[in-house]
């Protein structure tokens, strides 16, 4: 209970953003309602003018006739405006939820995000957003106009008889309670439903993902019944949800049409007792329509309350990715890093992905400006790792890392990372043309400045054969261009950016060995004068580093250039005879 009430509250904290909207909407509601339910009187009035056969005031009874229509018109206009205002409160609350989120998502720690599936944070993002727009909405359209016809006609059946009105105020609380009982249930079973809607959306995601892998290992049986057993939970939660929910509807109709048979006896009976005294037949067929409009509120509203417990549940999941923990942000103050010459310090580093596991230990080095410094070792050594520290992608545990005598961890992170430019065995391409890929590191890049780093990346042979070159549109993760056309593109990134430090983990793995050979030449004029640490397994490619760092179980366990560490006969000696069957 405590967590509806508190997301409650954090959904009206946005809301209230738009209180000049709200003000007007509420005004609207008050308006709409009075009119609305002003008709009733209106029409028991001309009612009225119907004495009996023969004895009809028709000129009185189509002027009351015709203020029904022009009030009738007036009302429905109001009703649209404040539907109009509704749907932007609701959307512009909806859009900077998002907004937030994905603000969140942007400087959570890697940490988050490697232990939570993409699909789930997807989810929460889009379609649990989608459940919050549809609960405000139902919300602000019918709370607002049920609050106002429920205080407006109760005024007016206190005006026409008060011992009817006092009998429909004493039965309604029935139709509020039935309400209240089953709303309170059905919370965790919506609850249940959003939860097992983001397990399936993650599985989708992760399947389609890598659809290829799971076709080549036979696992598209296993797959789908994976697949089932999550959709076969998901339909039985949404159905107990959606059933338990629907009941309120019905039971709280039911209610009101003992309550309306009650007003319609009652004031049957009085007529015909002989002391109705002004009460007429007109007033009656008034009541009623009260009666009914009075009700049908209580019904919207338990509607609301039921539709609201889907949106609360998906709310509480939005926040809780909102309010996330952060990573450590920039200190006040950060010293921002221009155009570092690379002196880098690593001084006994220490650091783990998980409590209790070692992985880096006591690490130290000293890299002068303008070096190439390799990293070779087994799967597992801390090599990716090692670069993970250097771009704060984590923070160490201890000891420090420094650039040009600047501990990284004062510096500000995007003055870091502009200084550094990275290429991953991992490529990445976003939906849009391949200009667009290129020049996200340098957007102010001229014609002549892309298809000159395509040329030293190699890329620009396969790029100018495309149907529209550097303006060709490729989808997500570079649609059908081949792993190795990807891969290029990436280098093609970092050659137009050039930036003053470089780090390539496993940057040609994908490339054909004489592409390679090319590229290794590009890279080599890239890196003159730039420190640069490169990652890689295959050991011809960093023949020509000025210090291979030989990492295992995080440790440095070999130092030195390539010839010196073969005349060593160590572990380098043995890894790289065991490439090349020496």
């Amino acid at each position: 209970m405590a967590v509806k009430s508190g997301t409650m509250k954090k959904i009206l904290g946005r809301v209230k953003r738009y209180t000049p909207l709200l003000v007007i909407s509420i005004l609207l509601a008050a308006v709409y309602s009075v009119l609305a339910l002003y008709i009733p009187i209106l029409a028991g009035k001309a009612i009225d003018c119907i004495i009996g056969p023969g004895n009809v005031d028709l000129k009185t009874a189509l002027t009351f006739l015709v203020q029904i229509g022009v009030i009738a018109a007036i009302s429905a206009l109001a009703q649209w405006i404040m539907t109009a205002i509704n749907n932007r409160i609701t959307y512009n609350v909806v859009r900077d939820l998002r907004s937030d989120a994905f603000a969140r998502i942007e400087i959570l720690p890697l940490k988050y995000l490697d232990s939570h599936p993409a699909g789930g944070i997807v989810n929460r993002v889009i379609a649990d957003a989608d459940q919050v727009a549809d609960g405000l909405l139902l919300g602000f359209t019918q709370l607002f106009t049920g609050i106002v016809t429920i205080i407006g006609t109760l005024i007016f059946m206190l005006t026409i008889n008060v011992k009817i009105a006092l009998l429909v105020i004493i039965l309604t609380p029935l139709s509020l309670l039935t309400a209240k009982f089953i709303a309170g249930r059905t919370y965790s079973m919506f609850k249940e439903q959003s939860e097992t809607r983001a397990e399936q959306t993650s599985f989708t995601d992760e399947m389609i993902s890598n659809l290829k892998v799971v076709q080549a290992y036979s696992h598209v049986e296993a797959a789908e019944a994976q697949f089932e057993d999550i959709n076969e939970r998901l339909e039985k939660c949404s159905l107990k949800a959606t059933f338990f929910s629907s009941l309120t509807n019905p039971s709280t109709r039911f209610i009101n049409n003992i309550i309306y048979a009650a007003v319609g006896v009652t004031g049957a009976f009085t007529l015909i007792s002989g002391n109705a005294g002004s009460f007429t037949v007109g007033m009656l067929s008034s009541f009623l329509s009260y009666a009914n409009q009075y009700t049908k509120p209580f019904n919207e509203i338990s509607g609301v309350i039921t539709e609201l417990q889907n949106a609360l549940a998906c709310a509480a999941r939005l926040f809780d990715l909102i309010e996330e923990e952060p990573r450590t942000p920039d200190k006040e103050n950060a010293y921002e890093l221009t155009d570092p010459e690379g002196h880098v310090t690593f001084d006994n580093v220490r650091f783990s992905y998980v409590e209790g596991q070692k992985l880096i230990e006591d690490f130290t080095l000293d890299v002068r400006p303008g070096s190439r410094i390799a990293i070779v070792g087994p799967t597992g050594c801390g090599k990716t790792t090692l670069i993970n520290l250097i771009m704060r992608f984590y923070d160490v545990n201890s000891g420090s890392i420094s650039v040009d005598g600047h501990d990284i961890r004062d510096v500000t992170r995007s003055s870091l990372r502009s200084g550094i430019g990275m290429v991953l065995q991992e490529t990445w391409l976003r939906s849009g043309t391949i200009r667009d890929n290129i020049t996200m590191g340098d957007p102010n890049a001229t014609e002549e400045e892309i298809i000159e780093a395509a040329r030293a990346s190699h890329s620009y042979s396969f790029i100018r054969r495309l149907p529209k070159g550097l303006d060709t549109e490729i989808g997500e993760d570079g649609g059908n261009l081949s792993q190795g056309q990807k891969q290029l593109l990436c280098i093609t990134r970092i050659m137009l950016c050039r930036p003053p430090m470089l780090i390539l983990d496993e940057a040609t793995s994908s490339i054909d060995t004489r592409t390679e050979i090319k590229i290794q030449n590009a890279f080599n004029k890239l890196m003159e004068g730039r420190t640069s640490f490169i990652v890689a397994h295959r050991l011809s490619t960093i023949r020509e580093a000025d210090v291979i760092l030989v990492m295992k179980n995080g440790n440095i366990i070999e130092k030195g250039d390539h010839e010196e560490l073969l005349k060593q006969h160590g572990f380098y000696y043995e890894l790289y005879n065991s490439q090349f069957n020496i």
